[in-house]
């Protein structure tokens, strides 16, 4: 998985710098300044002291409400229920699954046939057993991911993280003997890495080969790729390619398609969003003009399927617009261009997904799930289309491909509404195949778009969820949440924590497709982007007052939550509006925004925020900055603020500051850092369960709980 999509898969999330990387000297100056320098020190005993004595604090009193264990109870029940959806992979000739269970709370590997899993009781065959295997290894692995020799999926490097930070081991394991290959086998230590399998014996690997950090970029990824033979040490790898140390980073990835072609790619991540692909022939690149922010998806028949995401300029030949997704021969990019989809201004692609014979689009129309299968006509003709009729105001996904056949699953989900699996097999038209049983009542809610204008008169989407005949009385309890960052799009999803805490008790649930999102594309997108930005923070409050000027809510029952890039604008609007939230839930959050670039990975979201070394994107992250922005004369409303201390991609020192300068004011908050779980937070079932509870609680009791 590329860098992007590390942040796409988190999100609402990126491998990143260790968690010990040194600040800065102005860092350094501002923590002797507060005297909290300790915090720093990420797992230093007085940093853990504090932190421990902090979550105590919060759990000792949030754990007295009487609704916590039934709240605990009740979110472990569903996250461990027996008969989830399994999320299916074409993988290795068969169907492959990831699967987590009060049995096993770090997961099992398994697969089954594509007929068994389409069966109401699947035969899986477990190959990967993560629990027995952290009790062997004395480590608390959490699985990330695989690296394979496609198509035939034998060969596998397995990803395991101790704790959930990014940094990952590397294991050889063979899918048909269900085994890791321990006779010399292919093994890296742990490490920021990413790597790609030649052939048999050979790996494509970027990484910290020195351990010191020497190859790392000022972000922390790897930029030095080298060419690993099976029974070599690393000092033996054959270097392929050198990045540069203020590039974000450099990977590597391979494509195959169902005739057999196969296309080896070098990307330089330039910036967050700027990125040069080239094919690797042997041992010389061959760099691609195609525009450096894109995307690349996938092969078919030999052609390169990648998405744009600015205007394609083309001498003497047609612009093809941000947004599109575009088939290329990698050996004539600029003149072999063909469009397959351009969306209108209403719509932005979400998913792409290539099959045997087409290409699988999911798609937003005004924030409203649609899907499409592409197929070309020929060389130089339109590609046709043919739209997939599936259930609308819902979120739809493409969930898997196979590039052997024409297989693929689509899912389909809204916040009412449990996840369907629809299969889609050649020309036939798609037929739902699974659902996942409700898990809150939901026969009196109904959901609704409604649209507030912003301060520059932008007109702004957003959701709510509410019981049908909600009094207009201003007193309904009232969950608002946005993302609006990097161009990640926030679409319904059935969260059954939310739906058995919060709607089944009155209470209404409000998400904002904010800009700086990409539920209207690039632009959406482009337009909040650095100094940009206050136009996410100003779309944000606009929803907040739009709900309580329609009567929905007031500011006593309104509350806010947001995680990651969410966390920060959560942080943002709570020290920018005051006086419009009750209740401020901060997680995984960048609060420190005059420092962020030397904190863990944050040299990577220049692109993003800006950069303090730019004059004009220093005065805005300084004005917007919640850190420092705080004021001991102004009353805030008391935040709960949740973080991990194995957070190696944001890390928990901007929550640690944050929480510290309140406390240094004398103001309340709530504050709760998992010892383990990485950016997302939680690793399995029961801290999930306890984070959430602790949520729902602090929720109850500030919104509903009042007069």
């Amino acid at each position: 998985m590329n860098l992007r999509g590390w942040l796409l898969a988190s999100a609402v999330s990126v491998l990143a710098v260790a968690a010990t990387v040194p600040c800065s000297a102005a860092t350094q100056a501002v923590n002797k300044q507060n005297n909290t320098a300790f915090l720093s020190d990420i797992h230093g005993a007085k940093a853990l002291e504090w932190v421990r004595a902090q979550n105590n604090k919060t759990t000792s009193e949030l754990e007295k409400d009487k609704r916590y264990q039934e709240f605990y109870d009740k979110t472990l029940s569903v996250l461990q229920a027996p008969d989830r959806l399994p999320s299916p992979d074409f993988f290795a000739g068969g169907i492959w699954n990831f699967w987590q269970d009060a049995q096993h709370p770090h997961g099992i590997w398994r697969a089954a046939t594509l007929e068994s899993y389409l069966s109401s009781d699947p035969s899986w065959q477990t190959k990967i057993d993560f629990d027995a295997l952290s009790k062997q290894d004395h480590k608390n692995w959490v699985f990330q991911g695989t690296s394979c020799l496609n198509p035939a999926d034998e060969k596998c490097l397995i990803a395991l993280s101790d704790g959930g930070e990014d940094a990952v081991t590397l294991r050889e394991f063979n899918t048909k003997t269900g085994q890791f290959v321990k006779e010399n086998g292919f093994e890296f230590s742990r490490s920021k890495q990413n790597a790609t399998w030649l052939d048999d014996n050979t790996i494509l690997l970027a990484r910290d080969w020195d351990g010191k950090g020497t190859d790392l970029t000022a972000s922390g990824y790897p930029f030095v790729v080298k060419k690993v033979e099976r029974g070599q040490s690393p000092a033996q790898a054959q270097e392929v390619y050198r990045g540069q140390p203020s590039d974000i980073s450099v990977e590597t990835l391979a494509l195959t398609d169902g005739q057999g072609h196969r296309l080896v790619l070098v990307s330089r991540r330039v910036t967050f969003f700027e990125v040069r692909f080239a094919v690797l022939d042997g041992n010389t690149l061959h760099w691609l003009s195609i525009p450096e922010k894109a995307d690349v998806q996938g092969l078919l028949n030999g052609r390169l399927i990648f998405s744009v995401n600015e205007d394609w300029k083309r001498e003497g030949l047609p612009t093809i617009p941000a947004g599109s997704v575009v088939s290329v021969d990698p050996e004539n990019t600029v003149q072999s261009a063909e469009i397959v989809f351009t969306p209108s201004a209403t719509q932005a692609v979400e998913d792409i997904g290539v099959t045997k014979s087409a290409v699988l689009i999911s798609f937003l129309d005004n924030v409203r799930g649609r899907a499409a299968r592409f197929k070309t006509a020929g060389a130089g003709k339109p590609w046709q289309s043919e739209q997939l009729n599936l259930p609308d105001m819902a979120s739809v996904h493409v969930a898997a491909t196979s590039t052997q056949s024409d297989e693929a699953f689509v899912s389909v989900e809204s916040y009412i509404k449990p996840r369907e699996l629809w299969l889609v097999q050649g020309e036939e038209k798609p037929r739902q195949v699974k659902a996942a049983p409700a898990r809150f009542n939901a026969s009196d809610l109904e959901t609704e778009q409604l649209w507030a204008t912003s301060t520059d008169g932008v007109k702004v989407p957003y959701f709510i969820v509410h019981r049908r005949n909600m009094p207009m009385n201003g007193q309904n309890p009232t969950l608002m949440t946005a993302y609006g960052g990097f161009q990640v799009s926030y679409t319904p999803v059935y969260a059954p924590e939310t739906g058995l805490l919060w709607l089944e008790r009155g209470g209404v649930y409000v998400v904002a497709n904010i800009r700086g999102g990409g539920e209207f594309g690039p632009k959406w997108h482009e337009v909040a982007r650095k100094s940009g930005r206050m136009k996410a923070y100003d779309d944000f409050a606009a929803v907040g007052k739009d709900l309580i000027h329609r009567g929905i809510t007031s500011t006593e029952h309104l509350g806010i939550r947001g995680r990651s890039n969410g966390g920060l604008l959560a942080g943002v609007e709570m020290v920018q509006h005051p006086d419009l939230w009750k209740a401020v839930i901060i997680g995984v959050p960048l609060l420190d925004m005059e420092h962020f670039e030397t904190m863990s990975a944050g040299a990577s979201w220049v692109g993003e925020y800006g950069s303090m070394s730019v004059p004009s994107e220093a005065e805005f992250l300084r004005k917007i900055s919640p850190l420092q922005s705080l004021k001991a004369d102004v009353t805030y409303p008391v935040p709960f603020i949740f973080t991990s201390t194995s957070d190696d991609r944001v890390g928990p020192v901007h929550a640690r500051r944050f929480a510290e300068k309140l406390e240094s004011m004398g103001k309340k908050f709530y504050y709760y850092e998992d010892i383990q779980g990485g950016h997302s937070g939680t690793v399995n079932a029961p801290e999930v369960a306890q984070e959430r509870a602790l949520e729902f609680v602090y929720l109850s009791q500030f919104l509903m709980d009042q007069p």
